[in-house]
């Protein structure tokens, strides 16, 4: 059986995913507010040899063009501060300014104001790569009008990425849109498109509006950064965007389709979200002509994907009925297939039943890349579907339709998201993928854990690349590991609590301090392997560190 899926953001903002969380004792804070028994980031031990244990070979070698790539990400809007022309800031800003619709993104984690300074925070763990989003909402806060001053402050970021040695992958679209795309404050939009808001993705004559749009951003962005970028995400995990904006409440605009089974919301989103990248793939290629790092490649463009390890669940145990088998594929088909079959094959699915029946000859190959998001495990059960469209129940955590499973450890579970993070899980999707796609090379863009216990994240850090390794071992085109995150950011719908981040950050000061993960981390991107004894005490299949 295969396993394929989703993410945490969606199942757990857009579904309320989640299994019951439980945990055991915590390890002793620091000061930071995340338990940190490393030594500084720059510190690289040498491991011992024993042949017995893991040191992911074939990742190591010198950094390069070609090379297995050591990387972290953010997106614009989870770190940037004190943005009004973005959707989320009118989504959650206090009323009468906003819609209060969800914990205020406001300062975020200052991460426009400090950009420049964050580049120390990426050289100090000796990564070779910084995959972050360039927000549309702040380059075109109106349709057609362009802020130079925004451009210019990309511009001086990449130049500081470029200049310590670390190599930009951009994101074009990570969940947030400028207002006049789809204003949350008019979700109606009575008066139809209009230069101040289109009406959205979904929308008969905006949709296709937006997605030109798109395309012109991403020539712009190409035109500007390409002498210094090769490698573009158009958009990241469509599916879980498109379902907590259009398909549910949780994300701005806040269209209910899911739910009421309006497919005339959301499958407009999905075709015309699909034409976005198809377009924005070919004005990347077009407008982005120098080979920035000399391996032949003026520019590869791809998208991310969520995922995550299904499995299929009745009355709360794993299951092998053929029902929740189907339930588990129908799924997996919806949450990944669907996209990249669209624009490897050249054709949309409307009806979400696995056929391609509408033909998009325009589509057609344009994927260079798939970025892999792995975060979860989860149970999905066909008795009862509660989800139209796609017919059937995932674990919605508090709410339980008997698909929640029993986690494979009890420390695999992740309290602050309500699931649980199974790290061969990532094993289970990257071999699926490569059996599916085995010409499609694939990069672990995004992988973490919600924590404030440092060796837990360094522990998760370690295993996901063991799990990397397995996969590459077998001959899966596995490019390179990105962290989720840099440092700790707002995680839409939950606000400020979950700490995905390498760096602590004092939501006081906006300092940033270097937790166990992040000591980990640096050792390995140092030299460019686990090493042995990072193995043996940070590796292996057991339990994971306890949450506090």
């Amino acid at each position: 059986m295969s396993r394929r899926a989703v993410s945490r953001s969606q199942l757990l903002l857009a579904l309320a995913l989640a299994c019951a969380p439980a945990c055991k004792e915590g390890a002793q804070a620091s000061s930071a507010g995340e338990s940190d028994t490393g030594a500084s980031t720059g510190g690289a031990p040498t491991d011992g040899d024993d042949p017995q244990l893991p040191a992911i070979g074939p990742i190591a070698g010198p950094a390069g063009a070609g090379s297995f790539r050591f990387g972290a990400a953010s997106a614009a809007t989870q770190i940037e501060d004190n943005n009004p022309t973005v959707d989320w800031y009118v989504w959650t800003a206090p009323a009468p300014e906003g819609l209060a619709r969800g914990p205020f993104v406001g300062e975020a984690a200052r991460g426009y104001t400090l950009a420049l300074e964050d580049v120390a925070l990426l050289q100090a763990l000796h990564l070779d790569s910084y995959r972050f989003s360039i927000e549309w909402a702040r380059v075109e806060p109106q349709r057609d009008v362009v802020d130079e001053q925004a451009l210019a402050h990309y511009d001086a970021f990449i130049d500081a990425l470029v200049a310590a040695g670390i190599r930009p992958l951009i994101t074009l679209h990570h969940f947030s849109n400028p207002l006049w795309v789809d204003d949350p404050r008019d979700v109606a939009c009575v008066a139809g498109p209009t230069d101040a808001n289109l009406c959205g993705w979904n929308h008969a004559e905006g949709g296709p509006e937006v997605a030109a749009e798109f395309a012109e951003h991403a020539a712009l962005l190409a035109a500007r950064f390409g002498d210094r970028v090769d490698e573009w995400a158009t958009v990241n995990e469509p599916m879980n965007y498109l379902l907590g904006a259009y398909g549910q409440t949780t994300y701005p605009p806040g269209k209910d389709a899911i739910l009421t089974g309006t497919a005339t919301i959301f499958i407009p989103a999905v075709r015309n979200y699909i034409a976005g990248h198809a377009l924005a793939y070919d004005a990347l290629h077009a407008a982005d002509t120098v080979d920035a790092d000399g391996d032949g490649e003026p520019a590869l463009v791809g998208f991310t994907q969520a995922v995550g390890d299904w499995v299929p669940a009745r009355d709360n145990q794993p299951s092998d009925d053929p029902e929740d088998i189907a339930a588990v594929q129908r799924i997996e088909y919806v949450y990944h297939a669907l996209f990249v079959d669209a624009v490897r094959d050249g054709g949309f699915d409307p009806q979400l039943d696995g056929s391609l029946d509408e033909p998009h000859p325009e589509w057609r190959g344009k994927l260079d890349w798939l970025g892999v998001q792995y975060y979860f495990r989860a149970g999905v059960t066909s008795q009862p579907a509660v989800l139209p469209l796609v017919n059937v129940t995932p674990c919605f955590g508090t709410v339980d339709f008997g698909a929640c499973v029993p986690p494979v450890d009890p420390s695999y579970r992740v309290p602050a998201m309500n699931y649980e993070h199974y790290p061969p899980g990532l094993y289970n999707v990257l071999t699926d993928f490569g059996a599916r796609w085995p010409d499609l090379p694939l990069t672990v863009t995004e992988s973490g854990i919600a924590t404030e216990v440092g060796a837990r994240r360094a522990e998760v850090v370690v295993r996901a690349l063991e799990q990397i390794q397995r996969a590459r071992d077998e001959g899966v085109d596995v490019r390179g590991y990105y962290h989720w995150s840099l440092y700790d950011n707002f995680e839409w719908a939950l606000g400020f609590t979950p700490r995905f981040g390498l760096y602590t950050v004092d939501y006081t000061t906006y300092a940033r301090t270097p937790g166990e993960g992040a000591t980990v981390y640096g050792q390995i991107a140092a030299e460019r392997r686990i090493g042995a004894e990072r193995a043996a005490q940070y590796g292996g299949d057991g339990p994971l560190t306890a949450e506090k």
